[in-house]
C-alpha cells in the first residue's frame, strides 16, 4: 500500500461511504481529520512565544503547510471536485467577507489619531476604558484598541504603577466591549456571515455585557484608586508627555466607518435574489456588493488620510497581513471539523456533543458558555465560535429563536473569554507588544493569566450562574 493510500485508510475508516457532490460525509470521518486544525491553532498559540523569530519570518509557510495537510488528503479521499467545492465554499462565502471587513476596519481606524495628552487619574482612566469598550462594538476591538492604546499609555506614563491599566484595557476594550455587534469581534461577524441578524447580539447580549463589563470596570477603579494613593508618597516621575489639549485628527475617516456599518446593514436588508456560481459555490449579489463597497471605503481612507497621522499611530501592514494568512489556513483546516460536527451524535465528535447536551436532549447552555470560553482563551475565538455554532445545529433561524440562550452562551463565551490570555484574541498581543515598546513593564504570559484568573474568572462564574445556569 502506498503512503498516500495508507493515509487515506487511516483518515477514512469506512471509505465505502460515498460523498454527495461537494459534500463531505462527516459521519464516516475520523478525528484524524481534526489534527491539522489542532496543529495550526497550537502553532498560533505557541509560535510567537516559544520560537518567536522563526514564527515571525515563516508563519505564512507554516500555515500553508497545515492547510495543505487538509486539502491534499481531502482530494485523495473524496475526489478533487468534492474537496475543491468544500474548501472554496469556506473561502468564498466566509473568509473573503471576514478578511475584507477586518482589513477595512484596520485601515480606516489607522487613519484616526487621538493627539494630545491628559493625566491618567483613576476616574480619567475608567472613562477612557468605558469609551473604548463602547467604541469596540462600533469599529471593532482591533480598531478601538489601535486608536486608544497609545493615548492611554501616554496618560499614565508618569505613574510608577501603570501596567494594570493596560491589562484592564485588554480585558475591556480588546475583548468584552466588542460583544454587541458583528463589527465588534471576529466571532460575531462569522455568526453574521452564517445568518445571524446584525442587531441580534445587541438585543440578546446587552445584559451580559453590561454586567460583566460593569463589574470588571468597578474592580479596575478600586485597584487604580488604591495604587494612585500609594503613588502619592513615591518619588515623582517627570512626565515624558506633559498634559496638552486632546484633539482627534483624521476626521474624514469617521464617515467612512459609518459607511462600513451602512454597507453591512444594507446587505442584511437588501435581498435581490440574484446569485452567481463559482465552481459550484453560490455567491449572493448583496454580499458581493457589500464586500466591494467596504473594500473601496478602505482605499478611500488611504487616499484621504494624512501620512503623518498613520505614522504617529505606528500604522503598518504587518498585523493585518498576519491575520489574513493565518485565517485563510484556519478556514481551510476547519472544513473537515465542521463536517464531523454536522454529523452530530453520528460523528466522531459525539462525546463533545453529549457534553453540551442534557439527558433530555436539550442544549446545556452553561456548558456551551464555559467550553466555548475555555477554548477561546487559548485558541483563536473566531474558529472556536464556529465550532460550537455548528455543534449547536448551525441553523441561524433556530439559534436566534428557540435556542437563543444557547447562541448567547456561545457568543458571550467566545468574546468575553478571549481576554483570559494574550493569545485569546488578535488585539491582545498587539496591545501587549505596543505597551512593551512604550516602556510599560507588562506581566508575562502567566503573570497576565494571574490577573485574568483573579479578576475575570470570578466575574464569569457570576455571569454563568446568572444568565446561563
Amino acid at each position: 500500500m502506498s503512503g498516500a493510500a495508507l493515509a487515506v485508510a487511516m483518515l477514512l475508516p469506512d471509505a465505502a461511504v460515498a460523498a454527495e457532490e461537494h459534500a463531505l460525509p462527516g459521519a464516516s470521518m475520523s478525528l484524524w481529520w481534526a489534527l491539522p486544525f489542532a496543529g495550526l491553532l497550537l502553532s498560533i498559540a505557541t509560535g510567537p512565544l516559544l520560537f518567536h523569530h522563526v514564527w515571525e519570518h515563516h508563519y505564512g509557510k507554516i500555515a500553508a503547510l497545515w492547510a495543505a495537510l487538509v486539502v491534499v488528503p481531502l482530494a485523495l479521499a473524496f475526489g478533487v471536485p468534492s474537496a475543491t467545492g468544500a474548501v472554496l465554499h469556506a473561502l468564498l462565502t466566509e473568509y473573503m467577507s471576514f478578511i475584507i471587513l477586518l482589513f477595512a476596519l484596520f485601515t480606516i481606524s489607522g487613519g484616526i489619531l487621538v493627539a494630545g495628552n491628559i493625566h491618567g487619574t483613576p476616574l480619567v482612566n475608567a472613562g477612557l476604558l468605558l469609551v473604548g469598550a463602547l467604541l469596540a462594538s462600533v469599529i471593532g476591538t482591533t480598531g478601538a484598541s489601535m486608536i486608544l492604546i497609545r493615548p492611554i499609555i501616554r496618560a499614565n506614563d508618569a505613574r510608577p504603577f501603570n501596567a494594570h491599566v493596560v491589562v484592564f484595557f485588554i480585558f475591556l476594550v480588546s475583548n468584552i466591549g466588542g460583544s454587541l455587534t458583528p463589527l465588534g469581534d471576529p466571532p460575531l461577524f462569522v455568526g453574521f456571515l452564517r445568518g445571524v441578524d446584525f442587531f441580534w447580539t445587541t438585543a440578546n447580549l446587552w445584559r451580559e455585557t453590561l454586567s460583566v463589563g460593569g463589574l470588571v470596570l468597578a474592580v479596575f477603579l478600586a485597584i487604580d484608586i488604591i495604587l494612585h494613593r500609594r503613588e502619592a508618597g513615591a518619588p515623582k516621575i517627570k512626565d515624558p508627555t506633559p498634559d496638552s489639549k486632546v484633539r482627534i485628527r483624521g476626521l474624514p475617516n469617521i464617515p467612512l466607518l459609518a459607511a462600513v456599518i451602512g454597507a453591512i446593514l444594507l446587505s442584511a436588508r437588501w435581498q435581490p435574489d440574484v446569485t452567481f456560481s463559482v465552481q459550484g459555490v453560490t455567491l449572493e449579489l448583496q454580499n458581493l456588493v457589500r464586500d466591494a463597497v467596504i473594500l473601496v471605503l478602505a482605499f478611500v481612507s488611504l487616499a484621504v488620510s494624512r501620512k503623518e497621522y498613520r505614522e504617529a499611530n505606528g500604522f503598518n501592514w504587518g498585523p493585518i497581513a498576519e491575520v489574513a494568512k493565518l485565517f485563510a489556513s484556519i478556514f481551510i483546516c476547519i472544513v473537515p471539523v465542521i463536517a464531523i460536527l454536522r454529523a452530530g451524535h453520528e460523528g466522531a465528535l459525539a462525546p463533545l456533543v453529549a457534553l453540551v447536551t442534557s439527558a433530555q436532549g436539550t442544549p446545556n447552555d452553561l456548558a456551551y458558555f464555559w467550553l466555548t470560553g475555555a477554548l477561546s482563551s487559548f485558541l483563536d475565538n473566531a474558529p472556536t465560535y464556529l465550532v460550537f455554532f455548528e455543534l449547536a445545529g448551525g441553523d441561524p433561524h433556530h439559534l436566534m429563536t428557540e435556542f437563543a440562550p444557547t447562541l448567547a452562551a456561545i457568543s458571550a463565551g467566545a468574546v468575553f473569554m478571549g481576554a483570559n490570555t494574550y493569545i485569546g484574541n488578535a488585539p491582545n498581543f498587539m496591545v501587549y507588544a505596543i505597551a512593551r515598546q512604550r516602556g510599560v513593564e507588562m506581566p508575562g504570559f502567566f503573570g497576565y493569566m494571574l490577573w485574568s484568573g483573579l479578576v475575570l474568572i470570578p466575574t464569569f462564574l457570576i455571569a454563568g450562574f446568572l444568565f446561563f445556569g
